[in-house]
């Protein structure tokens, strides 16, 4: 069977795992789309991403428009003369005329078991709503909002204490694997696509950074998974004495507690507990203001009494 030809677009390192997996399962990408370079660190210098930087190590072209709807942007994809797209995490939208410029359209992996999360936050959105299962879903994209038919499904468990870094690497492994098998017979996957059930699907938006503040009158279950929701990314925080303290490890403990919400009714060496709406969360990690992550051992060492019995943390949201 002759070979595909592939043009690959995504930006983030999530991408360039599926990236990865395609140059060495011997596909022949002839090109690669990214995103334009962006500044990060200190020195805020233009920085290439995961994409591009496997790309250049393999000497394949690489374009990075800000947007594909301009015409020449089509022209130029249609010039490739390209079999197949593939798309992760691309973060720009292809436009009905960049979706029809290959000769067998563009396939997406998207980090859902679709219809179920639809959107740009579907790994944040599993875990805040205590998805026991995610998945990957390959789909042939359509000009809908990740709506197009289903090529195949990869499903991986989602643990009690899963948090978004340990399940973004499962569905990574999960995405590469299904991926690499449908290229494998192509033609028999896209003869047997599903449409998806558009009443059962749920937007998955991007996370507000309002939404890592943490309320302590919500339950303990549902702080524990906002704060394993926001790790890396959003991390969940809270305020004592008008100074955000971000929340990075917790567990929840089911025995109520009269004490208020967000009063700590427990100090020890390595952890403090918190009384929520339902339930008390144990706080072993966290982070201050300006400072690295760090155990609460750590802190109470350099800081006794911080987390002393009784001190209250905020449950308005500052303004």
């Amino acid at each position: 069977m002759k070979k595909l030809r592939i043009c690959f677009a995504g930006t983030p390192t999530f991408a360039a795992a599926h990236l990865q997996a395609l140059l060495k399962a011997g596909h022949d990408v002839v090109s690669v789309y990214t995103q334009p370079d962006r500044p990060a660190g200190r020195g805020k210098k233009l920085q290439a991403s995961p994409v591009k930087q496997i790309a250049l190590e393999h000497e394949i072209p690489v374009f990075q428009p800000s947007s594909l709807r301009p015409l020449e942007e089509t022209e130029t994809l249609a010039s490739l003369n390209i079999d197949l797209m593939i798309v992760v995490a691309y973060g720009l939208i292809l436009p009905k005329s960049i979706l029809n410029a290959p000769r067998l359209g563009c396939l997406n992996v998207h980090a859902s078991l679709l219809p179920r999360w639809r959107g740009a936050a579907p790994i944040e959105r599993a875990l805040l709503a205590g998805d026991k299962v995610s998945g990957v879903t390959i789909m042939q994209m359509d000009e809908g909002l990740d709506t197009g038919a289903m090529l195949d499904k990869q499903s991986v468990e989602v643990s009690p204490t899963e948090n978004r870094i340990g399940l973004e690497e499962k569905l990574k492994m999960a995405g590469q694997m299904a991926l690499l098998r449908i290229l494998s017979n192509l033609e028999k996957y896209r003869s047997r696509a599903t449409i998806q059930k558009d009443e059962d699907s749920n937007y998955a938006a991007k996370l507000e950074k309002s939404e890592a503040f943490i309320d302590w009158r919500l339950s303990a279950s549902e702080i524990d998974r906002q704060i394993r929701a926001g790790i890396g990314r959003n991390p969940a925080y809270t305020v004592l004495s008008d100074q955000r303290l971000r929340i990075l490890e917790g567990s929840v403990c089911m025995n109520n507690s009269d004490a208020e919400a967000g009063q700590i009714v427990e100090s020890e060496k390595n952890y403090f507990t918190v009384s929520c709406g339902s339930g008390t969360l144990q706080v072993q990690r966290v982070q201050l203001s300006g400072k690295k992550p760090t155990t609460v051992k750590d802190i109470s060492n350099s800081r006794p009494g911080l987390f002393s019995r009784n001190v209250i943390f905020d449950c308005e949201q500052p303004k």
